[in-house]
C-alpha cells in the first residue's frame, strides 16, 4: 500500500501497483506492428499505428502526472532520490548495451562477413561458385542483390544538419539546467522550449529523409544488409528521440507549473541525462552509418 509519509521523511515511499506499464506495452506493440506492416506492404491499414501512438502518449503523460504528484506531495525522501539516480544510471547503461549490439551487428556485417563473402581468407574459393562476380564493397545488398539497386543518403546533407540540431539541443538543455540551478525559471523555460523545438525539427527532418529514401533512392528495409542495419540503427534512435522529446515537453510543462527547485530537481536531471545520451548515440551513427 502506498505510504502517506510527510515531506522530508526518511521512510521509503513505495507506490501502489499500477497497470500503466502493461498498457504502455500494449500501445508500443501496436505501434511496432502497425509500422512494420506498413513498411512490409501488409494491408492492415494505419489504424494500429494511430491507436498505438495515441495510447502510448496518453499513458506516458498520465504516468508522468502521477510521478509529479508524488514528488510535489513530498513523498520522496533522500533515499528515493538516490534510488531514482541509480535506476536512471542503469537504464542508460542498458541503452548503451542496446545500441552496442546494433553497432556490433553493423561492424560484423561490414568488416567481417562482407570480406568473407568476397573470398577473403578462403582457401577453397567457394565464393566463386556460389556468387561469382560479387564485389565485397560497402554499402552492399548482399550476393543476392536483395531489394535491387539503391542509393545511399549523403552524410553532408540532412544527416549533418540533424547532427548540428542535436548538438545545439545538448547546449540548450545544459543552459536550461544552469538557469534552473540559478533559480532563473523564465530563462530555464525558454531554453527548454528551444530544446523541444530542436527535437521536433530533428524528427521532422528524419521523417523527410525516410520518405526520400523509400520513394526516390529505393533504400528500404529490403535493401540487403545495408538497408536492414541503416533503418535498424537510425529508426531505433528516432524512437528514442521521440520519447526524449515527449519527456522534454513534460518537464517544461512542470517547470511552467512551478515544479522543481534549484537544489532538488532530479526529474529534470534524469531527462537531461537521457537527452545527452541520445546526442552521443547520434554522433556515433553519423560517423559510422552515414560518413564512413
Amino acid at each position: 500500500m502506498a505510504s502517506t509519509a510527510a515531506p522530508h521523511t526518511q521512510r521509503y515511499y513505495v507506490p501502489a501497483p499500477s497497470a500503466w506499464p502493461f498498457v504502455l506495452t500494449v500501445g508500443l506493440v501496436a505501434t511496432i506492428i502497425g509500422v512494420g506492416a506498413y513498411l512490409e506492404g501488409a494491408h492492415i491499414g494505419p489504424l494500429p499505428i494511430w491507436i498505438g501512438v495515441a495510447l502510448s502518449i496518453y499513458i506516458i503523460f498520465r504516468w508522468f502526472r502521477g510521478i509529479a504528484r508524488e514528488s510535489e506531495g513530498g513523498l520522496y525522501s533522500a533515499q528515493v532520490d538516490r534510488t531514482y539516480r541509480w535506476g536512471m544510471s542503469w537504464f542508460i547503461f542498458s541503452e548503451v548495451m542496446f545500441f552496442g549490439a546494433f553497432f556490433g551487428a553493423l561492424f560484423y556485417a561490414r568488416s567481417l562477413s562482407l570480406p568473407w563473402l568476397g573470398g577473403e581468407g578462403s582457401k577453397l574459393a567457394t565464393h566463386l561458385t556460389l556468387w561469382p562476380g560479387f564485389e565485397a564493397v560497402w554499402p552492399s545488398n548482399g550476393p543476392a542483390n536483395l531489394g535491387g539497386e539503391f542509393e545511399t543518403i549523403p552524410a553532408f546533407g540532412v544527416p549533418l544538419l540533424n547532427t548540428i540540431i542535436l548538438l545545439t539541443s545538448g547546449f540548450t538543455i545544459t543552459m536550461a539546467h544552469h538557469a534552473l540551478k540559478e533559480n532563473k525559471r523564465l530563462a530555464c523555460i525558454l531554453w527548454m522550449w528551444a530544446t523541444v523545438a530542436l527535437g521536433v525539427s530533428f524528427l521532422f527532418l528524419q521523417a523527410e529523409e525516410y520518405i526520400h529514401a523509400y520513394t526516390e533512392l529505393n533504400l528500404t528495409l529490403h535493401s540487403g544488409i545495408y538497408g536492414s542495419t541503416f533503418f535498424m540503427l537510425t529508426g531505433f534512435h528516432g524512437m528514442h528521440v521521440t520519447l526524449g522529446t515527449i519527456m522534454l515537453i513534460v518537464i517544461t510543462l512542470r517547470l511552467m507549473a512551478g515544479h522543481f527547485k534549484p537544489d532538488a530537481h532530479f526529474g529534470f536531471e534524469g531527462v537531461a541525462w537521457y537527452w545527452h545520451f541520445v546526442d552521443v548515440v547520434w554522433i556515433g551513427l553519423f560517423i559510422v552509418v552515414y560518413w564512413l
